[in-house]
């Protein structure tokens, strides 16, 4: 056996087993009837993307419960891949290109796309290849890319499907338009923020009148020369002597009706409201209600077009400033007050959105989304924390139509055909739309006859179908699952970020139901998002992001995972403190330290152990008690509570415990049977650890002892569950209380750690003080432990209801034992008020697991006990 470094060195730790790992293929699956399946797969990060303090939470969460199912002996197949993001990868290559000095407008869609895929074999995937360094378990072999022919041929597929069911139409609709992207967006894609704005107040003049005005109050100046109809409530008694009249539209002075409509709110701002159904989604309903005309005057990169008929060609937000300046030099503007309005930015750009009468394809969303609703409000599947049901149950009852075409080169062009009979037909290829076309219109049309539909679509009408085409891509056409559908469909556990609940989560739901007739995954654990120590969402804009790369140089990638996890529970945002993760990394440290000691012992067969046998017993039953916890919190996908049970068990209970309790004197033998039994007890914390903690864990794994590759610990199985004893578990918790009592004692007077003392207790139970005397006197360091119930010149403290005094000769102060007591009882009796306040609490035992309230009723026994003992102390003292 080669020696022990003095010090864990994660770098070479890291390279060394995640090589190991891949060389032997220990993250493959393949379809094994023998096993149980245990299916994740992961969120397509974008193909721009790099990993962000984000990705380390999700991904460190999915390796943690992939690592896990792996030990239970199931079928783990964790599969990658990337999505191929429409808008954001499009703006970058268009950057690129600009870089380069060329204008996307002047080259073909073929030739652009060329670049595009350049730019993606360069760039794309580098998050990926980041994810290894996190120690992320995939199937890399499995790694899918929304845009793979596979997958492109389902998605059409499925566009086709949808579109012969009559779930698919073209149409003019309000859509969300993002001038900087060029592009429709759908509902999901749009972030609403609330910004300082300016209401201007404009005074339009009454048709055929010489001084009557109407004040209209609103936001957006530039766009009254798309105005339609001013619109009032008809139950508003200002303004009935205008029915039927029209008003002037200031600057351009085209007359508009004056409509009345209960819509209007009377106490808003002057009570009129101007309508501009191409530029307001309200305005638009009441458009057709009135069957009013609709102008649109802003060009798609959010400039004013001609039938603005002033400033064309200006920028909206500069034309909105020139037209308030305008109609002031009119004097029609009344006053611009300070206003805060929700404004909503496109989620990719983040350019102000604005509402546009497009023609687009939709997805009708109202029926297929009904299975999908009563699955998650069933529990079918389950969302991980529940809270986030009431935000889905919201969403899905109200959805709207999904726009689902994007006015982009990059993704999955949509396929329709159109003809010169202006008609269009939808097809997989151009070939069977060219035969659909003849025999539907008797035409002897040609394949240049046909051009198909230019726009793309929408992201994630590709990713909706990940669990099932990362599978199979032919089942959307042969309604056959494959032999790996079958077996690894449905998946067991999502884990994502709730901010994409409705535009992903939903929508694999929604097709899991429509092409599969089934749920695609069993458990939703949706992430909280990673913030700043200033409540501040992580980013690079805000420069308040660390580099994870750096991280795990500085702190080890199982540094990294801990710090993530240690104050990370499920939909809570994690509050970030680098402190966290230098926490991770000492707990590598403390770890392979233990490991140093125990494998730094010299080892005596001829030696009795028996005095450790209580110990022994003890951490053997601390373990299994522990394990019970660990195992429950991951059922509950309560990943941090599991990680903090790991942490309490080896920190508190194994190093600072346990390892106390049965090393021997210096440069003393262990004896074996001690020994072997602590070399057991590392193996299984190794093998809880190893899901959190995977490099560290199999590298101190081979160092006990060499292990062929079927050995390794990613392969290990997870300790077995079996019955604990609670009674030796408090009865050491005893003990150790006493002990920590008699250590503080000697803190407090200032004596040598060295000095043996003499122990009297006054014991309801000696037995238990007898059980573990060689604990006592070894970390007590005690000269003798007798019983009685009382010492003279003694100092005494109290655990439980037993009094424990230590001799102390003449220099017992009295006055300063009597005060040191009764701030004892103080705190004791508050503690005391606080359970029972807990208990009285109906609501509280009412929705509490038995256990924890079993847990209550016992802190209230034992802090009863230790009062009456202390009184008794006092009393004793006079």
């Amino acid at each position: 056996m080669s020696t022990i470094a003095s010090k864990y060195d994660p770098a070479a730790a890291e390279a060394k087993w995640y090589a190991y790992w891949m060389e032997h293929k220990l993250f493959s699956s393949k379809v094994d009837p023998e096993k149980e399946p245990y299916t994740i797969v992961i969120p397509p990060p974008n193909v721009t993307g790099v990993l962000h303090m984000g990705h380390m939470l999700n991904n460190t969460i999915q390796d943690v419960l992939v690592r896990r199912a792996r030990m239970q002996g199931k079928n783990a197949c964790w599969v990658p891949g990337t999505d191929h993001a429409s808008i954001a990868t499009e703006a970058k290559v268009v950057a690129m290109l600009k870089d380069k000095g060329i204008d996307k407008k002047s080259l073909t869609r073929d030739e652009f796309l060329t670049y595009a895929w350049e730019w993606k074999e360069k760039y794309g995937g580098i998050i990926l290849e980041q994810l290894k360094k996190l120690g992320a378990s995939c199937d890399w072999d499995r790694t899918s890319f929304t845009m793979d022919p596979g997958l492109s041929d389902a998605v059409i597929s499925v566009f086709v499907d949808l579109y012969n069911k009559g779930k698919i139409y073209r149409g003019v609709r309000m859509v969300n338009w993002d001038p900087k992207g060029k592009t429709a967006l759908s509902d999901d894609e749009v972030i609403t923020k609330e910004v300082a704005s300016k209401l201007y107040y404009i005074k339009y003049k009454i048709e055929g009148t010489e001084n009557e005005f109407l004040t209209i109050a609103t936001t957006r100046p530039e766009t009254i020369m798309a105005d339609v109809a001013i619109c009032v409530n008809p139950n508003d008694p200002r303004f009935t002597h205008l029915k039927g009249k029209k008003a002037i539209v200031p600057l351009i002075n085209r007359a508009i009706p004056i409509i009345e409509d209960e819509y209007v709110d009377m106490e808003f701002g002057t009570g009129c409201l101007k309508v501009t159904p191409a530029h307001d989604i309200n305005d638009y309903e009441l458009g057709i209600k009135h069957k009013l005309e609709v102008i649109d005057i802003l060009n798609d990169d959010g400039t004013l077009n001609e039938k603005a008929q002033i400033l064309v060609g200006e920028d909206r937000f500069v034309a909105r400033k020139k037209i308030g300046k305008l109609i002031d030099e009119i004097g029609q503007l009344e006053k611009i007050e300070d206003y805060k309005s929700n404004v909503g930015h496109s989620e990719r750009t983040d350019a102000v959105i604005e509402p546009k009468l497009s023609l687009q394809w939709f997805l009708k969303m109202e029926d297929i989304t009904k299975p999908a609703l009563s699955s998650v409000m069933e529990d079918v599947i389950q969302l991980h924390p529940p809270k986030f049901k009431n935000m889905y149950r919201a969403w899905m009852e109200n959805v709207r139509d999904w726009c689902i075409s994007r006015q982009l080169w990059w993704g999955h062009q949509i396929p329709a055909f159109y003809l010169p009979n202006g008609e269009f037909v939808v097809a997989k290829t151009k070939e069977e739309a060219l035969e659909i076309a003849k025999e539907k219109y008797e035409a002897s049309y040609t394949l240049e006859d046909l051009t198909q539909d230019e726009d793309v679509l929408d992201t994630w009408f590709s990713s909706w179908l990940w669990p099932i085409s990362v599978f199979d891509t032919d089942v959307f056409t042969t309604g056959q699952p494959n032999e790996e559908l079958k077996y690894y469909y449905p998946t067991n556990d999502l884990v994502t970020a709730p901010e994409i609940l409705f535009f992903w989560v939903a929508r694999m739901i929604i097709a899991g139901y429509e092409y599969m007739g089934e749920k695609p995954f069993k458990n939703v654990y949706l992430t909280g998002i990673v913030r700043d120590k200033l409540g501040r969402k992580m980013s690079k804009s805000l420069g308040n992001s660390p580099d994870p790369l750096d991280l795990m140089a500085q702190y080890g990638a199982d540094g990294v995972r801990t710090g993530m996890l240690f104050s990370s529970p499920a939909g809570n945002d994690l509050p970030f403190d680098e402190k966290l993760v230098e926490q991770g990394r000492n707990f590598s440290n403390k770890i392979w330290n233990a490991f140093r000691l125990v494998k730094g012992w010299e080892i005596d067969p001829s030696l009795d152990g028996s005095a450790n046998a209580a110990s022994l017993e003890w951490f053997d039953n601390r373990f299994q008690q522990t394990l019970s916890e660990i195992n429950d919190h991951f059922e509950k996908f309560r990943i941090s509570d599991a990680l903090m049970s790991t942490y309490k068990l080896v920190w508190d209970d194994f190093c600072s415990w346990y390892l106390e309790m049965i090393k021997p004197a210096y440069q003393q033998p262990i004896d074996q049977a001690t020994y072997n039994k602590t070399i057991e007890f590392f193996e299984d914390i190794l093998k809880i650890l190893h899901p959190f903690m995977p490099f560290l864990s199999e590298e101190i794994w081979h160092q006990i002892k060499e292990r062929s590759v079927e050995e390794s610990l990613i392969l290990a199985s997870w300790p077995e569950s079996s019955s604990f004893d609670t009674k030796i578990i408090e009865e050491a918790a005893q003990v150790f209380e006493v002990v920590s009592q008699v250590r503080n004692l000697r803190a407090s007077k200032g004596m040598s750690p060295k000095e043996a003392l003499e122990l009297t207790i006054n014991a309801k139970n000696p037995e238990l003080y007898g059980r573990f005397e060689a604990v006592l006197y070894k970390l007590a360091n005690l000269s003798s432990l007798a019983f009685a119930e009382n010492v003279e010149n003694a100092m005494s403290f109290v655990v439980k209801s037993d009094e424990c005094f230590v001799p102390m000769g003449d220099s017992i102060n009295i006055e300063e034992e009597k005060a040191n007591i009764q701030k004892e009882l103080d705190y004791t009796r508050g503690f005391l008020n606080s359970v029972v306040k807990k208990l009285s609490n109906e609501r509280f035992v009412a929705g509490a697991p038995a256990q924890v309230v079993e847990n209550e009723k016992k802190k209230q026994a034992d802090a009863e006990a230790k009062i009456k003992a202390l009184e008794e102390s006092l009393s004793k003292l006079g």
